[in-house]
């Protein structure tokens, strides 16, 4: 499967900007790729306005990714803001592809330090989805800090992706992490960050990579650069490495409770 990080300055607040950005990149990337993973809130930024900026799933945001995704040929992954159920928006993930079937993942843990609490509700149900013979799971930011939220048990997944809008200040956490996630879980692992300034300010450099099980990069954006990198990545290989090397049968056991938070 062919994947392409996509690492973007996001026009604070502007989601005709950003959505029409986002068009350009899909143009030259027709035919070239099969998955583009872009950053979190890639048609705002990480704003706290919710109740302006939210949508419902059926609105531009979300009918235009389906139309690209469609029209170009790719599967089309991040997180927009969304409005829910009794007046309850979320940092909700996506994931589009082309035949139009989309899944959606709401974001668990929300960043308290910037607010994210206060305006937006958590989710409580992970989400696996199938493509390409790949099983896939997607998680949003400062969902990276909580490996119990990640935890592969027995294997549910190939490919863990992180959309984020992870701060200059923290990079090296953002590293340290997301190869850490790759090796415990025996996976693929894809980072997907923003660079500029927002609207409060805030800088941020990018990183965005994508990395084996065995925790070598395959792929990585240079810092502060808006661009992509397309690679591919394989299945068989994985399968190989997590027969010759089956640590994740000796992985404590537990079942993972949830509820509203």
């Amino acid at each position: 499967m062919r994947i392409t990080l996509l690492q973007t300055d996001i026009v604070w607040e502007d989601k005709q900007a950003n959505l029409k950005q986002l068009e350009k990149y899909l143009e030259q990337l027709n035919g070239q790729t099969d998955l583009v993973v872009l950053p979190e809130m890639f048609s705002t930024g990480f704003s706290m306005n919710s109740e302006t900026l939210a949508e419902n799933m059926d609105e531009t945001t979300v009918s235009l990714l389906k139309d690209w995704s469609q029209k170009y040929q790719l599967a089309l992954c991040g997180s927009y803001i969304a409005k829910g159920k009794n007046f309850k928006n979320y940092n909700r993930g996506f994931f589009i592809s082309p035949d139009g079937n989309a899944s959606y993942y709401d974001k668990r843990h929300l960043f308290r330090m910037g607010k994210e609490s206060d305006y937006f509700s958590a989710g409580n149900r992970q989400q696996i989805i199938n493509f390409k013979g790949f099983r896939i799971s997607l998680l949003i930011c400062y969902d990276l800090r909580f490996p119990v939220w990640s935890r592969n048990i027995n294997n549910c997944y190939d490919l863990l992706i992180y959309v984020a809008n992870w701060p200059a200040s923290r990079r090296d956490v953002w590293n340290t992490l997301l190869k850490a996630r790759a090796l415990e879980n025996m996976s693929y692992v894809c980072g997907v960050n923003r660079v500029g300034t927002d609207g409060n300010g805030l800088p941020y450099n990018g990183g965005s990579v994508l990395i084996s099980a065995k925790g070598n990069i395959l792929a990585s954006i240079d810092d502060d650069k808006e661009g992509f990198v397309t690679t591919a990545i394989d299945l068989d290989s994985l399968k190989h490495f997590r027969e010759k090397f089956p640590a994740w049968k000796d992985a404590d056991q537990f079942v993972l409770h949830t509820s509203e938070r």
